[in-house]
């Protein structure tokens, strides 16, 4: 899931005299506007200088404890939707858009944003006009503390002296986060292997690929490329060095930034009065501080480590028995690890994942998922042709079903092409204001095969459709508070929950419904085999994520200025049940801790705890539209109007546990 750092609303864009956002007259329809390279620098220094006079009026205005706070806030609000108007786009497009020149144009406007928004919440006199209002409508309410948060985090309480480091900081961490993000993105190496390397892969893998003139085949770092590689293959020098070569895409560069990254941070809690850059981060999160999440994290680690351990051990006992070798000569080494997994599925459950494409072909299962979520949420889905980034970029009206009232609209781009972002994330492009009837935009980002998917890229499809959705059934009073603004450490909950949909036969069945032509449906035997599946590797899964929380809470600790990275990970994946690979450097890729989910990436695991807290609600009728509309009215409709936890609560009729987290990990969970 992506995020924009800026707090005080959602993404957006407003292309001023350059194709003009369009709207339908029957259903106020709002789309996206395009850009030539050549215009977006002009466009985005003009809407800033905008957005200036609209707040240099703003600070301006007479407020006192007597004026209606509704209309001080909503006035704010309205400024910042229209930012919100140029600037969504242009984060979605310097990750998607097929012009080189315009994501890195695009890269450019959203640093000087970035800079722009750190002054914005360093004004004194924007931060005492909400000082004086005094809400008393709960929403109102809300709204007002998380704006003077907003204020706060970027150090408006401090000396001015202070105030001026920490722009200096977060305006130097903007661009170092970006130029990390683009080494990564940007990596347009293209590793060589011969037709001998590729055994194992599928006939339909390799028509896809390009050669060179000595007739070897050429593979990105793309998932679709990588992923199948790394189970397939049958060569295991192949897949080493296909590994090694992934987790270096970044650079020897990246590791720089990062190291760079986490002393600015540690720099940055310091003058904040924080003891360390996660207890600033987590102040206002669920976690709430690092001794706390670290507590948590502790307890999911002892409880996975040991599974851990006894799947790399039954791993290397298949390996040994496969090639009639002893067991001290069959160790399973991080890059053989999918392809063992992959051979042992197969032959103790019968799934072939390549096989899945056939049930699940790409275009019938997103029929299914609108299906499915238009029964459960009644909304409909319909394509309206508008201009797009790329010619394959889909657009739907997203409608009521009861009322036939547009909701927002949903952009799909599913297919890898050179330069996208690289992973399945969704962009809330535009967030809801009730006030203002303002209309939300998801854009919904993937890389999947163009003929099927296999059960765990359906289970990403649904997941991320769950963030569109977080997104387009937003019905907030501002668009500041829509969607996913919600706590970072809450926002993977509801596409967490929603990943069950994409696992059981009573929905799971249905996809067949949708084939053109038709394909094979799931029926009772694959969906026991597909649960078996699933809960085949849940050590080795969430000692992983384990491992990757406690790194991003290691590297933002007390002892931050100590550390470096690329030590620090080698260390602590060393102490794993598969070790580190020598030469491999993960932290020059860990896109994630320089994107947003720095001292957050627990968040994943704290997320899926409510996700499966909330799941029991539906009980053994995931069909149930009672529950499905009380769950859109109650969490989906609200978005950070509330705090997180006390959303759930209302939900559930009580408040969270962890009980059927911990049944999930150690594989007790009832289905």
């Amino acid at each position: 899931m992506k995020h924009q750092n800026f707090k005080l609303t959602t993404l957006c864009l407003l292309a001023v005299g350059v194709n003009q956002i369009s709207f339908a007259d029957t259903t106020n329809r709002q789309t996206l506007p395009l850009f030539q390279a050549k215009d977006i620098s002009t466009l985005c220094d003009a809407k800033i200088e905008d957005v200036k006079k609209q707040l240099k009026t703003f600070e301006a205005k007479p407020i006192t404890q007597s004026t209606a706070a509704g209309s001080v806030l909503a006035e704010w609000d309205a400024i910042f939707a229209s930012f919100e108007d140029f600037y969504g786009p242009v984060g979605l497009y310097s990750n998607v858009y097929p012009d080189e020149a315009v994501r890195k144009a695009a890269d450019d406007c959203e640093i000087k944003i970035s800079h722009f928004q750190t002054d914005i919440l360093q004004n004194p006199k924007l931060y005492q006009q909400f000082k004086k209002i005094n809400p008393t409508d709960a929403v109102d309410i809300k709204f007002k503390q998380d704006i003077l948060n907003d204020f706060e985090k970027k150090g408006i309480q401090l000396p001015v002296s202070k105030q001026k480091k920490v722009k200096a900081i977060l305006d130097e961490l903007a661009k170092i986060e970006q130029e990390y993000s683009r080494n990564v993105r940007e990596n347009k190496t293209k590793l060589e292997f011969t037709a001998a390397e590729l055994k194992g892969l599928p006939a339909n893998y390799i028509e896809n690929l390009k050669k060179n003139d000595k007739g070897n085949y050429l593979l990105s770092f793309e998932y679709p490329e990588y992923g199948p590689f790394m189970k397939l293959a049958e060569s295991d020098e192949a897949r080493k060095r296909y590994q090694i070569a992934f987790t270096r895409r970044g650079g020897e560069k990246n590791l720089l930034l990062l190291k760079q990254a986490i002393d600015l941070r540690y720099e940055l809690a310091r003058l904040m009065g924080k003891s360390s850059y996660a207890d600033w981060v987590l102040e206002n999160r669920m976690g709430e501080n690092a001794e706390k999440v670290n507590q948590f994290l502790a307890e999911v680690y002892a409880t996975v480590s040991p599974l851990e351990k006894k799947e790399v051990e039954t791993l290397a006992e298949f390996k040994a028995k496969t090639l009639n070798i002893p067991v001290d000569q069959a160790k399973i080494e991080r890059w053989s690890e999918g392809y063992w997994s992959e051979k042992l599925r197969k032959e103790r459950y019968q799934i072939d994942q390549e096989k899945l494409r056939e049930y699940f072909p790409t275009q019938a299962a997103q029929d299914w998922l609108f299906a499915i979520s238009s029964h459960l949420y009644g909304i409909q889905f319909k394509p309206i042709k508008v201009e797009t980034w790329q010619n394959e970029v889909e657009y739907y009206d997203v409608t009521d079903s009861k009322t036939g009232k547009l909701l927002g609209g949903l952009y799909i781009d599913k297919f890898p092409r050179e330069g996208k972002y690289g992973h399945a994330a969704v962009w809330s492009v535009y967030g809801r204001s009730r006030l203002t009837d303002r209309k939300p935009i998801s854009a919904l980002v993937t890389n999947f095969d163009r003929k099927g998917l296999n059960s765990d890229e359906l289970e990403t499809f649904v997941h991320e459709f769950g963030h569109a959705l977080h997104g387009l059934l937003s019905d907030t009073r501002y668009s500041s508070q829509a969607g996913t603004t919600v706590e970072r450490d809450f926002v993977e909950a509801p596409s967490q929950m929603y990943e069950e949909w994409a696992r059981r036969k009573e929905t799971l069945s249905k996809v067949a419904d949708y084939c053109k032509p038709a394909c094979p449906r799931v029926d009772d035997a694959l969906i026991e085999k597909l649960k078996a599946v699933n809960g085949y590797g849940r050590g080795l899964h969430y000692a992983r994520q384990t491992l990757y929380a406690q790194y991003d809470m290691a590297l933002h600790s007390t002892t931050a200025l100590k550390a470096q990275p690329l030590e620090l990970w080698k260390k602590m994946e060393g102490a794993t049940a598969l070790g580190y690979v020598p030469t491999t450097e993960f932290p020059g890729q860990f896109n994630h801790i320089m994107s947003g989910y720095q001292s957050s990436y627990y968040g994943y695991m704290w997320s899926e705890v409510i996700a499966l807290d909330m799941l029991s609600a539906f009980g053994n009728d995931l069909n149930n539209t009672e529950v499905g509309q009380r769950y859109r009215q109650t969490i989906l409709s609200q978005g950070s109007q509330k705090p997180a936890e006390k959303l759930v609560e209302e939900f559930l009729g009580r408040k969270p546990d962890n009980k059927a987290f911990f049944e999930e990990i150690t594989g007790q969970r009832v289905k």
